[in-house]
């Protein structure tokens, strides 16, 4: 299988499934295939939970990707990354998303719903996707983070 042919994992909390399904309706236009992890509704639910499920399916390699919504970004984010070997970036436009990638070898992406208009996530989210992880002099860095770290594809 082709690395662009393993899904994305989506999750959000009560405050981004709008949001989630408009990143998730451009994935699956672009040919990504994705896996949505939850929640769909607005009743209220704990970030860890979804942030766990995403970043479980990116360590095992069921998905390529993990793209996490709450209100803010930043507990969903925060959650994510006490995963060892999860690089979670909360980024709030296309430059943060293409330099994690770039510097950071980020292999899950975190906005904010209430923070981040909906055309800005889209084209975070594209970034996010077509940049590569640049190596270099970044690579010794990323590896001080995950001993274990080989770049993705």
């Amino acid at each position: 299988m082709r690395p662009e042919d393993t899904p994305v994992a989506l999750g959000c909390d009560h405050a981004g499934p709008a949001l989630k399904q408009a990143l998730r309706e451009a994935l699956e236009a672009a040919g990504h295939p994705t896996l949505d992890m939850g929640t769909h509704g607005p009743e209220s639910v704990d970030y860890p939970d979804f942030a766990n499920a995403v970043c479980a399916a990116v360590l095992d390699g069921r998905a390529r990707f993990g793209v996490l919504v709450c209100g803010t970004g930043i507990g969903i984010s925060i959650a994510a990354n006490r995963h060892p070997g999860i690089r979670c970036a909360l980024v709030h436009d296309a430059t943060g998303a293409r330099l994690t990638r770039e510097h950071n070898d980020a292999n899950v992406l975190a906005l904010g719903a209430r923070m981040t208009g909906v055309e800005v996530a889209l084209d975070a989210l594209r970034a996010f996707l077509a940049t590569p992880f640049g190596g270099g002099r970044h690579e010794r860095r990323v590896r001080k983070l995950t001993p274990d770290w080989s770049p993705r594809p």
